[in-house]
């Protein structure tokens, strides 16, 4: 079977023809191969401006256009482009199916490496493949800048708002997800955590959108907070129990920590050494070892034991169904905190007071929306950073993004090279 035959079953053109194949030395491999592409007899050329046929003008010298390896081998389209009398648009430069603008790569190949760009980090792919990181990055960026175009936003009712941080010297980015059950995904990233970010998101979300939504979870950062009651008011707004949770160990940290210094420092034991995981892991989730560090601890009457013993009390919160009891329970555990003179721990709690009603929504939404979701999707985002070792600009953090958590769509091709 000759290779003319396998090009015009995968990578077919209408008014083209496969000519000519030879051996080439490349500099990039030791094997490479040069087709030679031609018009066919009396067909006219595309105009790229306005995508209709025109007469001939002149013709210019023959360019390479780098295809999809074949066997480990490079493979290279070889064309000189026509260039066209077009009536509207002038003298133009031939629009050619295989390639797009002035880029040396087919669109076939850039799809290629945009795909092999979700299984493997951007280097992997620009080494495997004997090619450049710049050219696996423009191909990921042509793929995300069609799919978000393609991408259909209809019938979206629960999304999650949240940061990740992609860049020391706390920089952030803000992130979106739709989290139905029939969908999860990336919507959107913006630079920064600050008012105007989400603001942004919601414009090019749309008012009829931002209507339709029936709930949204985000964490506590007063700036989602104000935007989400002014842009979708109407919405079941949850707040994370995840980030809830995390406040109240930070603050068991805290105690922790400022009393096994205080009890360094007045020449006490060191009881609290190594018990950090043993105060802030569930009872469930305790290693042996640990288990009995924590059964030596609980004899004591230490700060650290109560804002734990407060902690775990806490946990019953969430096994509630009615919200009303669940406030109930709230405000009795809020009002034990604040006369518990842990101060960490009272800080925590006037915190929970202050968002009472939008904790409570956490019932109210009957289980309609998991914040795990939300953070299982942060989870991979941080996955697709460290799989490059971190990115240079938040726009190429941006496409990464987009590109590994978006779910975007792909162009129907005849046929697919991985």
């Amino acid at each position: 079977m000759q290779l003319q035959t396998i090009l015009n079953r995968v990578q077919r053109h209408r008014s083209f023809v496969y000519r000519n194949i030879r051996w080439v030395e490349s500099d990039r491999s030791s094997l490479a191969l040069e087709v030679d592409i031609e018009p066919r007899a009396n067909g006219r050329a595309v105009c790229s401006g306005c995508h209709r046929r025109g007469p001939g003008y002149d013709v210019l010298a023959p360019r390479r256009f780098e295809f999809v390896p074949l066997w480990g081998i490079l493979l290279f389209f070889v064309y000189s482009m026509r260039r066209v009398d077009c009536g509207s648009c002038g003298v133009t430069v031939e629009d050619v199916p295989w390639g797009e603008g002035k880029s040396s790569l087919t669109t076939a190949y850039r799809w290629f490496l945009a795909r092999w760009a979700k299984r493997l980090s951007w280097k992997e792919v620009a080494e495997t493949f004997h090619t450049s990181w710049d050219n696996v990055f423009r191909a990921v960026q042509m793929a995300v800048e069609w799919g978000r175009r393609h991408m259909d936003l209809t019938g979206i009712l629960s999304i999650g708002v949240d940061e990740i941080l992609w860049q020391r010297g706390h920089r952030y980015l803000t992130v979106v997800y739709q989290i139905d059950k029939n969908c999860r995904r990336l919507l959107w990233v913006g630079q920064d955590r600050t008012t105007d970010t989400l603001l942004r998101f919601f414009t090019w979300f749309g008012e009829p959108r931002a209507a339709n939504l029936k709930f949204i979870c985000s964490d506590m950062w007063k700036p989602y907070l104000q935007v989400i009651a002014k842009a979708a008011s109407q919405a079941i707004h949850v707040l994370d129990r995840f980030h809830i949770m995390s406040m109240l160990n930070k603050a068991i940290d805290e105690v922790r920590a400022t009393e096994a210094r205080k009890m360094k420092n007045d020449g006490y034991e060191p009881i609290l050494k190594h018990s950090r995981w043993c105060l802030l892991k569930r009872p469930e989730n305790l290693t042996t070892k640990q288990e009995a560090k924590l059964s030596d601890l609980v004899q004591y009457n230490l700060a650290s034991v109560r804002a734990y013993l407060l902690k775990e009390d806490f946990q019953g919160f969430w096994e509630y169904v009615s919200a009303s009891w669940a406030g109930k329970f709230l405000d009795r555990w809020t009002a034990r905190v604040m006369h518990s003179r842990l101060d960490p721990m009272k800080k925590v709690a006037g915190t929970l007071r202050r968002h009472r009603e939008l904790i409570l929504n956490w019932f109210r939404a009957k289980g309609a929306i998991s914040a795990g979701i939300v953070e299982g999707l942060n989870a991979n985002a941080k996955l697709t950073m460290r799989k490059a070792r971190g990115y240079r600009s938040s726009k190429v953090a941006e496409i990464a993004l987009y590109h590994a958590l978006g779910d975007l769509p792909a162009p129907l091709a005849a046929h697919r090279f991985c």
